[in-house]
């Protein structure tokens, strides 16, 4: 059974960064696609960013240039990355990972990113 858990939320002023992670269990890494989305108060969840299983990059368009996506599974706990910088008020939400391409899809369980002075 996959597990998905996501750390590194916060709070932070507009303008600043913080780095997500992912810790991914219960499944053979290179089999799936990874993939950050987000979801604000009153609005659907989007997508943030993707990488595949080849390490190529996907980001919506709000967050190109800002936002950078990585994998590590060379550690004995397979992680995803989320570096995010310039931070907007209006990235203000839960944040999950997501796990896909392979035998299953599976969510984390998301974690908050507060953008506010």
């Amino acid at each position: 059974q996959v597990q998905l858990v996501e750390s590194g939320g916060g709070l932070v002023q507009p303008g600043g960064s913080l780095r997500l992670s992912c810790a991914a269990s219960g499944i053979i890494f290179s089999m799936y696609d990874m993939g950050w989305y987000r979801q604000a108060p009153g609005k659907q969840r989007e997508l943030v960013a993707t990488i595949t299983r080849q390490h190529r990059t996907n980001y919506a368009d709000s967050v190109k240039g800002r936002f950078s996506i990585s994998r590590d599974n060379a550690k004995n706990t397979v992680y995803v990355y989320l570096q995010m910088s310039s931070l907007k008020t209006e990235e203000t939400a839960v944040y999950f990972c997501k796990a896909f391409g392979g035998p299953e899809v599976s969510w984390g369980q998301g974690t908050q990113v507060t953008v506010s002075s």
